[in-house]
């Protein structure tokens, strides 16, 4: 019998339920909105530019919103949260930069690890008490790279390295997902975290930079297409998976291919450490208690 690959063709009827999805005007985030509005889920666009969301959202068939987020503004990330009222079903924290130059937010974080870790910590926590399901955290295999710095998380203490100051950021969102799971667990929640990540998916995320056009022009064949991209997000929303899930494609190295459940690097799920991490970022954040019962 023919091994089954998992694809958008098996989503399930989504209709009564609301999903959250930072980052959702471009990329992978567009392709996760718009699949997830098709099976009838009402699909809330928070992306930085209000302008642009409604121009895709006005592309999307089904039952859209669009809010303003800028995840890498902790500002922004609050007016968020107090202006939200209703139940969530699933958010998913889709927002990613990747190997920019060095730039800092009003709080000393370099913008990758305010707009990939940060950020999303952020929001997460203060957005708990509205969600019903689960949290989907987009990280990247390039997390089995990534290293912690503890002692100096702003990176104001060391050298500014563009590459892997990604890795790092999502090695901790890897780790953020591992001690919201363990802290949901010990409060009793029935909402899960789950890991998600794509492969390397021939978007923007990459293209813009001389190392990755050369990636898609030379190794395109390698590479999953941002409509395959978006399939680990897809399956870590809706289907029946337990917490601490990690999610991706299901090819050689999780390059390429169709969803399916494996497992995150050893550092990962260290839980001594995603718990050191999580008591430095709710320092930095003032956010990260809002969990009872989880100290």
């Amino acid at each position: 019998m023919a091994v089954t690959k998992w694809t958008h063709a098996e989503l399930p009827d989504l209709t009564g339920r609301t999903v959250v999805i930072t980052g959702a005007s471009g990329g992978i985030g567009l392709i996760t909105a718009r699949e997830l509005a098709r099976v009838g889920a009402r699909v809330v666009l928070a992306v930085r530019t209000v302008k642009k969301g409604r121009q895709v959202a006005a592309a999307i068939p089904g039952r859209t919103e669009v809010r303003e987020l800028d995840v890498c503004d902790l500002a922004s990330v609050r007016r968020f949260a107090s202006g939200w009222t209703d139940p969530i079903d699933v958010l998913i924290n889709n927002a990613g930069i990747m190997n920019v130059p060095l730039a800092r937010t009003p709080e000393g974080f370099d913008t990758q690890l305010a707009t990939n870790y940060v950020g999303p910590f952020a929001l997460t926590n203060l957005l708990l008490p509205h969600i019903t399901d689960r949290v989907v955290s987009v990280s990247s295999q390039l997390h089995r790279l990534g290293r912690t710095h503890l002692d100096d998380l702003t990176g104001q203490n060391r050298r500014y390295r563009a590459l892997n100051a990604y890795c790092d950021s999502k090695l901790y969102v890897a780790l953020f997902s591992t001690e919201l799971q363990r802290r949901l667990t010990a409060s009793g929640s029935a909402v899960r975290s789950v890991v998600a990540h794509p492969g390397i998916a021939s978007t923007n995320l990459v293209s813009h930079t001389l190392s990755g056009r050369m990636l898609f022009s030379t190794m395109k064949f390698l590479l999953n297409d941002a409509e395959h991209g978006a399939l680990p997000t897809l399956f870590a929303a809706t289907q029946d998976i337990p917490g601490n899930s990690y999610v991706g494609p299901d090819g050689p190295a999780a390059v390429k291919g169709n969803p399916k459940p494996g497992r995150a690097s050893r550092a990962a799920l260290d839980t001594r450490t995603a718990q050191e991490l999580w008591a430095r970022t709710a320092e930095l954040t003032g956010t990260g208690s809002e969990l009872a019962g989880a100290a």
